[in-house]
């Protein structure tokens, strides 16, 4: 919208230059609403545009004319061995910033007269050109089929926000839902409410849940990353064993 805007007043001025030639810059600048260095501007190219070319109303392109500057081989050369020998014992791997800090210093570059790299972007350029930052593969989601009703159930606890802390005694998990939710149909089947659910109460919630609707072919708990709360439901959890369960209903007798 605003470069229409642009155009149209460079139209403008083109008539008016040709109805009013003896109008002043400033006068000029008056009616159409612009300054008077906008109009010393455009009055110039408009009269170096050849007669009905309407080319010139658009303005200049806005894209770099002239080849972005390749970088010396030597200098990329540089800039890897900064990157897989450190310089200086430096105990770590140099990224941009300390490549840019030691370019300078190294001594096979200490005659040079061109310019050195100024940007942490081309020296990142140049160590991902040359596979010392590797490019992390964009992962490809793949939508999970929707169970059908009833044939997995969801088991959730959540902590009840609208209760507040006890000052003298809880200060998390207060008031806790044990929610049971069909997978299917995000229907919410059952939901029970304590105070005090461990492993006992959590196994009793389940029994009576699974008396009122029976086994279902499979069952996901989820428990969430707190610690305390793994805890007390499902005891010490070891680090490699991953807090989602899933139980299956035993296959028939054959």
């Amino acid at each position: 919208m605003q470069q229409e805007h642009w155009i149209a007043d460079r139209a403008t001025l083109q008539r008016l230059l040709q109805l009013h030639p003896e109008w002043t810059q400033q006068e000029l600048a008056n009616w159409i609403g612009r300054s008077k260095g906008w109009i010393k501007k455009w009055k110039k190219r408009l009269r170096e545009a050849p007669p009905g070319d309407a080319r010139v109303l658009f303005g200049k392109p806005f894209g770099r004319t002239t080849p972005y500057p390749q970088t010396d081989p030597e200098v990329e050369e540089r800039v890897l061995a900064i990157r897989d020998a450190p310089p200086e014992n430096l105990k770590r791997t140099p990224g941009p910033r300390a490549i840019l800090y030691y370019l300078p210093r190294d001594p096979h570059l200490q005659q040079r007269r061109e310019a050195l790299p100024r940007s942490t972007r081309t020296i990142w350029k140049i160590l991902r050109r040359n596979d010392r930052i590797p490019q992390q593969k964009r992962r490809k989601h793949k939508p999970l089929e929707r169970p059908l009703p009833l044939e997995e159930v969801q088991m959730d606890f959540k902590d009840v926000s609208s209760v507040p802390a006890d000052p003298a005694g809880k200060q998390q998990h207060v008031v806790e839902v044990f929610n049971f939710v069909d997978a299917g149909t995000s229907i919410l089947l059952d939901a029970q409410v304590q105070a005090d659910f461990h492993a006992q109460t959590a196994l009793e919630a389940v029994i009576q849940f699974l008396q009122r609707y029976g086994l279902p072919p499979k069952i996901t708990l989820h428990l969430s990353s707190s610690s305390t709360r793994q805890e007390r439901v499902c005891g010490k959890i070891p680090s490699n064993v991953s807090p989602g369960v899933r139980t299956g209903a035993p296959a028939p007798n054959p």
